[in-house]
């Protein structure tokens, strides 16, 4: 038997907690995904919740990744640098809202209150040019610009509380 990567035990615990915050009922988990590439020996793990009051609107995802230069320096310490072992993580939300630029201007300034100025935020929109609608699909991704590690762990767990404030926060903004 071999000891579980970074990468598995970071999974185990954003896992647990985010499933013991849908057990009390402070959120919905919609979809989890765990997948290996194994053309590039990377793995992606993503867990899609939601908020009580609004399923339908508002998602919040967590995901992590890890490359193969991850691994390597993880089990082959003597062959890469310490400073690759762990993951990526990213956030992101899902919303559906009016296309408005002062929506988008809030929830930049409204995630940045909460995750912080150091964090890069992205938001990209989805929508169907034939269809004659105001409203689209906000994609909007928090990168927290580093490779977070064991070491990291309990800052994991904290996230839960700042992805559930967000999708408050969201719920606010959009309706």
């Amino acid at each position: 038997m071999f000891d579980p990567t970074a990468f598995e035990n970071m999974k185990v615990v954003i896992e647990g907690a985010l499933y013991d915050r849908d057990l009390v009922g402070d959120i919905i988990i919609i979809d989890r995904n765990d997948f290996i590439n194994t053309a590039k020996l990377s793995r992606r793990y993503e867990v899609t919740f939601s908020i009580q009051h609004d399923v339908e609107h508002i998602h919040c995802s967590i995901i992590m990744e890890a490359g193969l230069e991850n691994l390597a320096a993880e089990l082959l310490p003597a062959a890469q640098s310490d400073r690759l072992s762990g993951c990526h993580v990213f956030i992101k939300f899902l919303t559906m809202h009016p296309n408005d630029l002062k929506i988008f201007q809030q929830i930049e300034a409204g995630l940045k209150e909460i995750w912080g100025h150091e964090r890069t935020i992205k938001q990209s929109i989805i929508c169907d040019p034939f269809v004659n609608d105001d409203w689209i699909k906000n994609e909007t991704i928090i990168n927290f610009n580093r490779l977070v590690t064991e070491d990291q762990m309990d800052d994991l767990v904290t996230m839960t509380d700042y992805m559930i404030e967000s999708l408050d926060r969201l719920n606010t903004i959009i309706k």
